[in-house]
């Protein structure tokens, strides 16, 4: 039963929402494709930014930055509760999606998918974003950080970093609460 009306929901919804684009007398197609046009514009804005982010990463990685931070809060994150094997994974998380999916991968192929620091990392993929990528693209797609930027965009960052830091110290506990057994 569930698998029937799991397979009729899209249908249904895409049924729902051409009957009233059949029933008025406008143009829609010409709505959707104005639509469109704006939003190949505004991925064509957010491309400089887009190139920019990915060559400040590249260069971060490739410094050895992360290995040596990883190295240098390895103590201290295991005094706070938090597995040394997933610094690398808290380095690149907030800077980028791809970086931190390779960083996951390596964590779950060196400590294994059941491990603690897996299950923490885990939690903390489904449940955080890359903060420096979403800042950039909304406050540039957006133009609020227009001039001078400092005025609106001055607590974004502060604020997503707190969140982030959060996200950590409760993906932690979290998998220390429903996987006991894995290593708390």
């Amino acid at each position: 039963m569930i698998e029937i009306l799991s397979g009729a929901i899209m249908p249904c919804v895409l049924l729902l929402a051409a009957i009233p684009m059949l029933s008025k007398r406008r143009d829609f197609f010409a709505r959707f494709t104005e639509g469109a046009r704006e939003g190949l514009t505004s991925a064509v804005r957010l491309l400089p930014t887009m190139i920019a982010l990915c060559v400040a990463l590249a260069m971060f990685r490739a410094s050895g930055a992360v290995d040596l931070l990883t190295g240098a809060l390895g103590g201290a994150a295991a005094r706070l509760g938090i597995p040394a094997e997933i610094l690398p994974l808290l380095v690149t998380r907030p800077v980028s999606g791809s970086a931190s999916t390779a960083a996951y991968a390596d964590l779950l192929a060196s400590v294994g998918a059941d491990s603690f620091a897996a299950l923490c990392a885990s939690v903390l993929m489904g449940s955080s974003d890359t903060l420096v990528y979403v800042i950039t693209v909304y406050f540039s797609g957006t133009a609020i950080g227009g001039k001078p930027p400092v005025r609106r965009t001055r607590h974004a960052f502060f604020t997503a970093a707190c969140v982030m830091i959060f996200c950590v110290f409760l993906a932690c506990a979290v998998s220390r609460l429903f996987f006991s057994e894995a290593g708390a």
